[in-house]
Formats: C-alpha cells, structure tokens, sequence
C-alpha cells in the first residue's frame, strides 16, 4: 500500500479539506438522501444550523465542486442544489460512514 503520509500536501489533508467543518457532512448526507433540495428544504431538515451558516458552507461546497447551484430566473426566484459527479463520488464513503455508525452503535448497546 502506498505511504499516503510522506507527500508534501497528504491526500487526506486535501479530502478533509473538502468536507471539514460541522455542517458540511450533513449537506451532503442530506442531498444524498435526496438528490435535489431547495434552501428551505435544507434548512428545515437541518434545523440547529443558522440561514448565515447555511449559505456559507453551501458556498463553500458549490466552490469545491461537491454541490451544484441552480438557480431559475422565475417570480418567485428558486433555488436547487444537488451533488456534483465529486459530490456523488463521496456517497460511498458516507455509506461506510454510516455502517460504520451502526456498528459502534450496537457495540455500545451491548
């Protein structure tokens, strides 16, 4: 296996970079649950986030690649975001993320 720790930028540091923070793993479990939400679908499926917070890190996801923004030039204005082919590329790792939530779950159940 290839020493992922000995480059000058690791690739993890890179990927961390992509979905670091509080809300952004929710953003994107959201829209891999469903695969187009407007902003207040978002918001009410993310309740504890703040609008301000919301549209950061939708930015910062839509400046990454991970998410797609569009817009439609309608009264009255609407909004759609949806993952990216990057985006859809991380769901696997959310799936073991997941299992792998389960897991210790039922682990500490016991």
């Amino acid at each position: 296996m290839e020493n992922i720790c000995q480059s000058s930028r690791p690739p993890f540091v890179h990927a961390l970079s992509m979905i670091e923070g509080k809300w952004k793993l929710k953003i994107i479990y959201e829209l891999a649950c469903e695969p187009v939400l407007r902003y207040g679908q978002l918001k009410r499926n993310i309740p504890e986030i703040t609008h301000k917070m919301l549209s950061a890190q939708l930015k910062e996801l839509e400046k990454n690649d991970m998410i797609i923004r569009t817009e439609y030039h309608q009264v009255p204005p609407k909004v759609e975001y949806s993952l990216s082919v990057k985006g859809e590329s991380f769901v696997p790792i959310l799936v073991e993320l997941c299992e792998w939530g389960k897991k210790i779950t039922t682990e500490e159940a016991k």
